[in-house]
C-alpha cells in the first residue's frame, strides 16, 4: 500500500509538462558540453588573414610558402609596405604581418595581442619555426598590445558575457514574476522599458568596473557604456521575444542561443581564426561574438571595424522589440475572441 501511495505521489508530481522541462534541461546540459568542448578542445589557426611585406619576388615566394602549409593556417596576401601593414592590423583587416628584409637574416613579425593574446602567441610560434627552416630569425613587434591588466586579452569577453547574462536574467525574472507571456501590448511595452532601464544601468556599471575601477580595459568608458547597454538590451529583448512565442521554454531557448552557441563561438578564449568552422561561422552573428569584437575594437583598435557587429546587435534588439509586441497583440486578440463570440 505504501509503495502504491508513493508511486501515485510520483505520478502526480511528475506531470507531462515537468517531464518535458526536465528532458529539455538534460538536452541543454549535453549541448553545453558538446558546444564548449567541440569549440575549444583543439584550437588551431585556420585562414588567419596575414600580410607579407617584401620586395616583389620575395613577397610572392613567401605568400606561396605560407599558402601551402598543411592545414591552411594562413590566408596570406602581399602588402605594400610596413605602414600599410600596421594600418591594416589596426583596422582589423589582417591579424599579423611579416616584414622580410632579404639583406638581413632577421625579419619582423607584426602582431596585435589586443585582438587575442593566444592568436598573437600562435603566430609568433609558427613564424619562428618557419623562419628557422629558412635559416632566418624573427623579432616580434606588438602594434596593438593588450593591457597588462587584461590577462590573455579576455576582459573584453568576460564583460560582454556579464552584459549578456544581465539581459536574459532580467527578462527571465520578469517572466517568472508576472508570467512568461505579457497579456497585452501595453504590458509588453512596460517590460521592454524596464529592460531598457536595466540595460543603461548595467552597461554603465560594467564599463566603470572594467575601466576606471579595475583598469582591465583601456578605451572610452562612454563607448563601452553604450556597447554594454546595447548588448544587454539586445539579449533581453530577444529573450522577451522568445518567451512571448514559447512561454517559459523561451528562457531555455535564450540560453541555447546566447550561452551554449554564443559564448564558445564568441572569439573570447580563442579568437575566431582558431575556432572550428561551424563556431567560426556563427560567432559573429550572435550577441556574445559581436559584442566581444566591438569591445576589443574600442579597447585596442581605436574603435575600428565595428559597423557590422553593431548592426548585428541592433538587429537582435529590433527583432526582439518587434516580436515581443506582435506576440502580445496576437495573444490579446486570441484572449478576446471567446468573449466576442459569446456576446454575439
Amino acid at each position: 500500500m505504501a509503495q502504491r501511495s508513493f508511486l501515485a505521489e510520483v505520478k502526480d508530481a511528475v506531470t507531462p509538462r515537468a517531464t518535458l522541462l526536465v528532458v529539455g534541461v538534460i538536452a541543454l546540459q549535453l549541448l553545453f558540453i558538446a558546444s564548449y568542448v567541440g569549440a575549444l578542445h583543439d584550437p588551431k589557426p585556420t585562414d588567419v588573414p596575414f600580410g607579407v611585406v617584401a620586395p616583389k619576388a620575395a613577397a610572392e615566394q613567401a605568400v606561396a610558402r605560407l599558402d601551402k602549409l598543411h592545414g591552411s593556417p594562413f590566408d596570406p596576401r602581399v602588402v605594400a609596405d610596413e605602414a600599410t601593414a600596421r594600418a591594416q592590423i589596426l583596422n582589423r583587416d589582417i591579424d599579423g604581418a611579416l616584414l622580410i628584409n632579404p639583406a638581413r637574416t632577421t625579419d619582423t613579425l607584426l602582431v596585435a595581442s589586443g585582438g587575442g593574446t593566444v592568436l598573437a602567441n600562435t603566430l609568433q610560434q609558427y613564424l619562428t619555426l618557419l623562419e628557422a627552416s629558412q635559416q632566418r630569425t624573427v623579432r616580434t613587434v606588438d602594434v596593438a598590445p593588450a593591457s597588462s591588466q587584461d590577462f590573455d586579452g579576455l576582459s573584453s569577453f568576460y564583460v560582454v558575457v556579464g552584459w549578456c547574462v544581465g539581459g536574459y536574467l532580467c527578462a527571465s525574472i520578469l517572466a517568472i514574476s508576472t508570467g512568461a507571456r505579457p497579456a497585452n501590448p501595453r504590458r509588453a511595452g512596460i517590460r521592454l522599458v524596464v529592460m531598457a532601464l536595466v540595460s543603461i544601468v548595467g552597461g554603465l556599471g560594467g564599463a566603470v568596473i572594467v575601466g576606471p575601477i579595475l583598469g582591465a580595459l583601456p578605451g572610452s568608458v562612454m563607448a563601452l557604456w553604450g556597447l554594454g547597454a546595447l548588448i544587454t538590451f539586445a539579449v533581453g529583448a530577444a529573450t522577451l521575444a522568445l518567451q512571448g512565442i514559447f512561454g517559459i521554454v523561451g528562457i531555455g531557448l535564450a540560453i541555447l542561443l546566447v550561452v551554449i552557441a554564443g559564448n564558445p563561438s564568441a572569439g573570447g578564449a580563442f579568437p575566431l581564426p582558431m575556432l572550428p568552422p561551424f563556431w567560426k561561422a556563427i560567432g559573429p552573428a550572435l550577441p556574445p561574438g559581436a559584442g566581444t569584437w566591438v569591445a576589443r575594437s574600442i579597447a585596442y583598435f581605436d574603435g575600428n571595424d565595428t559597423t557590422d557587429a553593431l548592426l548585428v546587435l541592433s538587429a537582435w534588439a529590433a527583432a526582439g522589440i518587434a516580436i515581443t509586441l506582435v506576440a502580445a497583440v496576437l495573444r490579446e486578440r486570441r484572449a478576446g475572441e471567446p468573449s466576442a463570440a459569446h456576446a454575439q
